[in-house]
């Protein structure tokens, strides 16, 4: 592989890093207290679901997320921070890869009304798969320096 000014394995690890400060950019501009506190998160993925034009995304959201509003909102601001912070770490990358991978799947499935949030989510999905691919934890990371998934 040709590249300029970096090698291949450093440029996937400006690649993954970018991915990771996406992640927390998104978790930086939540209103955590919205969120976490008055649930104003999973209020308005709720009111999404039940407009669903997939009654399978309105079941699954019912039986998954409905029933735990508080877990969930946990779940989804905790998960941002985390994907972050071990993509621009390194550590744990094919985890955070899979992790960030399908929960960008499940927000693209969820607006998929939303041409803004698709691009988003469809981009930060490719990123994931071509991070994941082509193990872009080997620059850069905690991983490669530990030894791990080699």
């Amino acid at each position: 592989m040709a590249t300029f000014w970096l090698g291949g394995a450093e440029w996937l690890a400006v690649l993954r890093i970018g991915l990771g400060l996406w992640w927390l950019g998104s978790w930086r501009h939540k209103d955590k207290k919205g969120w976490l506190q008055r649930g104003t998160g999973i209020a308005w993925a709720a009111d999404v679901a039940a407009k669903h034009r997939w009654k399978a995304v309105t079941k699954g959201f019912d039986a998954v997320v409905a029933p735990r509003p508080v877990l969930m909102a946990h779940v989804v601001v905790y998960a941002e921070l985390a994907l972050g912070l071990g993509l621009i770490a390194g550590i744990l990358t094919p985890v955070a890869l899979i992790g960030g991978l399908l929960l960008n799947l499940l927000y693209l499935v969820l607006m998929i009304h939303d041409w803004a949030e698709q691009g988003q989510n469809s981009m930060m999905a490719l990123i994931s798969l071509v991070a994941l691919g082509c193990e872009s934890w080997q620059s850069w990371s905690l991983d490669g320096l530990l030894g791990l998934f080699r």
